[in-house]
This record gives structure tokens, sequence and C-alpha cells, in this order.
């Protein structure tokens, strides 16, 4: 059976990541890039050289659901997301709305189409490190993925949750914030596993967007990985 993989999300550094670790392991991987992307005939121009295919299919329901029954593809890798900084920029009021557009309803928009599409993929969901679906969140960011997870639990679809902490990398969108908050992160972990706390220091470091894609992809075709949650000490096996 062929291994194929549809990456949405696949222009921010987790998804670049899983696209190449989906050719290396000689697998077949989908680019998603949005149809009205601005950047479209780079991003087309730098998967295809890889030799990933790019799909453009917009972000509709039906549309979706007849791609990924066309495509037939083996793993759908979700990883969707916004930053405050971005949600600006493209002018959602406020960062709450750009969550509840983006990182949940496309998510669950794929998520819907690709049980809709009657291929049953394995869906890999990008989560956060420590998250309890069994607990409601005030914060919009985290809240989000709880619902996600909840819907995932409660689907029809086999699937895999990946929860890493702090996500470090090259970015085409620069991100001090979490940068600075890596480096900090790791020195006090650092610290703390010096002291004793190994446990603590591998569970929350942060993780690298190609360590975190490689991840993604091995956990997508493991049997045993099936309707499971990861955090960060198992991502780095």
């Amino acid at each position: 059976m062929i291994e194929r993989g549809f990456v949405a999300g696949a222009t921010g550094l987790t998804g670049g990541a899983v696209v190449r670790h989906l050719l290396a392991r000689g697998a077949e991987a989908i680019a998603h890039v949005r149809p009205d992307a601005r950047d479209l005939a780079t991003h087309r121009a730098a998967f295809e050289a890889l030799g990933a295919t790019v799909d453009t299919t917009p972000w509709e329901q039906a549309a979706m659901t007849e791609t990924l029954r066309r495509l037939a593809p083996s793993a759908v890798f979700a990883l969707l997301g916004t930053t405050r900084k971005r949600a600006k920029q493209e002018g959602a009021r406020d960062a709450t709305a750009a969550y509840e557009a983006i990182d949940y309803g496309l998510t669950a928009l794929l998520r819907r189409a690709a049980e809709a599409s009657g291929v049953r993929p394995r869906f890999v969901y990008v989560s956060m490190v420590g998250l309890d679906p069994s607990r409601d969140s005030k914060n919009p960011y985290t809240q989000v993925r709880v619902r996600i997870e909840r819907e995932l639990a409660a689907g029809a679809l086999p699937y895999t949750i990946v929860r890493p902490s702090v996500i470090s990398g090259d970015r085409d969108e620069a991100r001090a914030g979490e940068s600075l908050a890596a480096g900090v992160l790791d020195g006090a972990l650092g610290l703390v596993g010096a002291l004793g706390a190994r446990r603590l220091r591998d569970r929350y470091r942060s993780i690298t967007g190609d360590a975190l894609g490689a991840a993604c992809v091995r956990l997508a075709f493991d049997a045993e990985a099936e309707d499971r949650v990861f955090e960060p000490d198992a991502l780095r096996a």
C-alpha cells in the first residue's frame, strides 16, 4: 500500500518539515497551499522541486471532501494555526476570532471532510503540551485545542495527537517572542535537569520544527500510535 500524506499547513515550519520527511521516507507528499496565498507560485515551485504535489483546494467543505476522496491519503496532517501578530496583519478583529476561524474552524472542516471522504485516513493533529481535554479553559488558544481533541476522540477517524512544547526553528515569519521563550525555557529546564529532574526537563523542553515534523510522520504510519496522544518526551524517540 502506498503511503500518502496530505499536509494542511504545509507552508509553516512544521508543515514544511512534514513534507520533507514524507518524501525522505519514500511516501507521497501532497502540500496544501491556500489558493489565494500571496506566495503561491513560490511555494509551488519549492514543493515541486522537492518532489511533492501541490494542492490548492479552497477551504470549502464539499470541495475538500472531494479532494480527499480523490487523493485517498493514508494520513492527513492538520498543522493549521495563527498568531496574534498575523491575525492583526490580516485584519482579524482580535486573536480570539482568528483562533476560532483558523485554529479551530479550518481544522474542524478538514476533520469533517476527511471523515466524509470515506477514505478513513489517520488524522494527525498538533496540539499543545499538557492539555487536558476533560477540562474547559478560558484561554481561547487552549480552548480551541480542547475542542478539537474532544471531536477527534468522539469521531470516526483514526487519529494521532502530538502535544509539543515550544516549537523552535527558522520561520519565514519571524517570531522573536517564541524564540526567546524557547531559549529561556530550555535554559531553566537544563538547570532543573542538572539537579535531577530529568523527566521534567525532557517533558517540557522545546522541540525544533524539523524534529516535530519527523515525529509526526513516524507516528502517522505506526499502527501502535493510532488513537493515542504523545507528549514532548515521546516525540524525540
